[in-house]
């Protein structure tokens, strides 16, 4: 409307602070999806915080309960998705959660490589290498392992895009609700 002044807010430096971290947990939250952290759980949490500390004005109970089912969906789908690419290409249960904590132990091992971004390689290899041994001992033969290895690791990649997109879903709408 022409003439109508805008309504400046003022922050104080405790709320400037506070609206920041908030915003980088949101984004922490969104990219430790790409280590195989439940970063959907994460946003949920950074999203409740702040919904508490402002006294549920922005973000309230609907929207609180939006993120918790779209986090729940997400961490379903991903482990669904991995534990689809794992046994299509034939590796066992065991192998399966060896990649897990292999991944783990991996990102945690080559996170002081590229800047921290060695732990999202060092997940991956630490993933094929936990299923790579359980198929070996399992079945004695190279290729099936080998195999398994692979299948399970696209199965992983694949997870962590349907877990990514849940993430940037959920970041998009707690900070239209934020910022409405």
């Amino acid at each position: 409307a022409v003439g109508a002044e805008e309504e400046k807010i003022a922050l104080t430096p405790l709320e400037i602070g506070g609206l920041t971290l908030f915003i980088l947990v949101l984004l922490f939250g969104a990219f430790s999806v790409l280590f195989g952290l439940p970063g959907t759980v994460i946003i949920l949490i950074d999203a409740a915080l702040y919904a508490a500390v402002t006294g549920f004005e922005r973000i309230g109970f609907k929207i609180l309960v939006t993120l918790l089912i779209l986090s729940i969906l997400a961490e379903l789908a991903d482990f669904a998705v991995g534990m689809a690419g794992a046994v299509k290409f034939g590796a066992s249960r065991k192998a399966f959660w060896a990649s897990v904590i292999g991944g783990l132990i991996g990102a945690v091992l080559m996170m002081p490589f590229l800047l921290g971004l060695g732990a999202i390689a060092g997940a991956f290899l630490g993933g094929f290498a936990g299923i790579l041994i359980v198929e070996l001992l399992r079945q004695n033969r190279l290729k099936p392992a080998i195999r398994a290895a692979w299948g399970a690791i696209l199965g992983r990649a694949a997870g962590i895009c349907v877990k990514g997109v849940f993430a940037l879903i959920m970041v998009v709408i707690t900070l239209t609700s934020v910022y409405n």
